[in-house]
């Protein structure tokens, strides 16, 4: 059991023991666990200037950069709530992340104009960092902001003891060491990024950033890089298969593949494991409510060993030893299928608006074998369970994702409510109601698209403000405009009908 308190700590302890090792590599620059361990001080020290105090709640505007990594360092060496924001984001996106996290400063590269104090971030100029105060330790480690229904991002407050079980666990498991070289390809956004960055700096591996090109080109980058240990959502695996670059032994160097964010297929893995033969395959699972991912499955060596499921996805697996699981079904009873619910030290503590807890937790009271909802009422503790929405069921020992129980989506790894967009669609004047669908794309990827009835409706127009308020990945592809909306049986939205109608447009 590991005995750190603090997300730093896990990269302060490498930094002590291998301070001459590469630990962070952007380009063609790279910067050892001293030097990173230098530069995220001096940042930490200006940032504290720049408001005159230690910050509780620092923003980071996150570009693939020297400076970024830094500055995210910086963040908890303060001890501050770490709140990345997205420069590819819509301005209006970011400053109502800023409004809701309540940051106290945002750590930048050049001008942001979120409304909150900003540093612009820059290297020593006469080669002397200055040194930041102790850090004090706080409660979060950082915050994520996921798509919500109602409209507005919801944000998901992560703690140190969350991500300190977390690690605890996937440190060991995965080997970093010094000579591992881990790739960096999810944006700071996505909580997938905790891993990369975590489990190889507490180990005393590189982290090697590729830029927006190298990820056009995963295969080559792996091989240029001799990563060992590659993590990515598993549509790029079907990227670089439209690609035609997923030859037989391609990454000779992978010891480690692993996939999350999205669906896992067979036929992915068996692709992916053909180009990296000496490395293993495992697909991981977790929602960010439960601390970046909470369940995995490794595939043996031989494809013929693999499980076969009944919608050829790879299974999830297991939970971690740490994390509490049932699976309930409609009436909350426990079930072998059903919806997964858990809990443990890797359950975060609740939304940062309390309002969205309602609904997502289940209770067993004693002697009760149904689990009834958390109400707006009810005290949120270590007890409650918390409702994944993802259906599971049991098959030799390990669960099977069958799919979801609600609206959400993932779409190129993220986490997508359709109702978030259906939202910013009716916010349009003329718009009287507004439908988004989640169609199947190329090599296993979701496609966005809506339908929306009013009067006067022009769909680029429509589109153009949902993108001027949505970040591109939640922007549909196409927008038909519709008299009205199919109905079925039971009077309400005949969803099927409208899939099917979009499906025969692409004809």
């Amino acid at each position: 059991m590991s005995t750190m308190e603090t997300l730093y700590q896990w990269f302060a302890e490498s930094a002590e023991k291998h301070a001459a090792e590469p630990a962070l590599e952007v380009g063609a620059r790279t910067l050892t666990y001293a030097g990173l361990r230098e530069l995220a001080g001096h940042i930490a020290a200006e940032a504290v200037t720049a408001v005159g105090s230690v910050p509780a709640r620092i923003g980071i505007l996150a570009e693939r950069s020297v400076l970024t990594y830094a500055g995210y360092l910086a963040a908890h060496r303060l001890g501050s709530t770490a709140v990345p924001l997205n420069p590819a984001f819509p301005e209006e996106r970011n400053r109502m992340i800023a409004e809701a996290a309540g940051l106290d400063l945002v750590l930048t590269e050049e001008t942001a104009g979120l409304g909150v104090p900003e540093l612009v971030m820059a290297e020593p100029g006469d080669g002397a960092a200055r040194t930041p105060p102790e850090p004090r330790t706080g409660d979060l480690a950082y915050i994520l902001f996921t798509s919500g229904s109602t409209g507005k991002p919801k944000g998901v407050p992560i703690r140190h003891r969350n991500v300190c079980s977390y690690l605890g666990h996937v440190v060991p498991r995965y080997g970093m060491a010094p000579g591992s070289r881990v790739s960096q390809t999810f944006d700071l956004t996505f909580d997938l990024s905790v891993f990369d960055m975590f489990t190889a700096w507490s180990g005393g591996a590189t982290l090697v950033v590729p830029s927006r090109e190298d990820l056009l080109a995963p295969v080559r980058f792996v091989a240029e890089k001799r990563l060992t240990h590659w993590f990515a959502v598993p549509s790029m695996v079907s990227y670089a298969q439209r690609l035609r670059s997923l030859r037989p032994d391609s990454m000779p160097s992978l010891r480690w593949s692993l996939f999350c964010g999205e669906p896992l297929t067979t036929h992915q893995a068996e692709a992916w494991q053909r180009a990296a033969p000496g490395g293993v395959v495992e697909n991981l699972y977790g929602p960010t409510e439960l601390t970046i991912s909470c369940a995995e499955f490794r595939l043996p060596a031989d494809p013929a060993d693999w499980p076969v499921t009944p919608n050829g996805t790879v299974p999830i697996g297991r939970p971690h030893p740490s994390v509490s699981h049932v699976v309930l079904d409609d009436q909350g009873r426990p079930a072998v299928e059903g919806e997964l619910c858990a809990r443990g030290p890797q359950r975060f503590p609740g939304y940062l608006d309390p309002a969205a807890n309602e609904g997502r937790f289940y209770h067993f009271g004693p002697g009760e074998e149904t689990a009834r909802l958390h109400g707006a009422d009810d005290e949120l503790d270590d007890t409650a369970w918390y409702r994944t929405g993802d259906r599971v069921s049991w098959q030799d020992g390990a669960l099977v994702h069958l799919g979801r129980s609600d609206q959400q989506v993932k779409v190129q790894g993220y986490r997508v409510e359709l109702g978030e967009i259906e939202a910013v669609l009716r916010d349009q004047g003329a718009v009287r109601d507004a439908i988004v669908l989640a169609l199947p794309g190329s090599g296993g990827t979701t496609e966005l698209e809506a339908v929306c009835t009013g009067s006067g409706l022009d769909p680029d127009r429509l589109l153009t403000a949902a993108a001027a308020r949505l970040p591109g990945y939640m922007v549909p592809r196409r927008l038909t405009v519709l008299d009205a909306l199919p109905l079925n049986v039971n009077g309400k939205i005949d969803r099927s009908a409208l899939t099917a109608h979009a499906i025969g447009q692409r004809g």
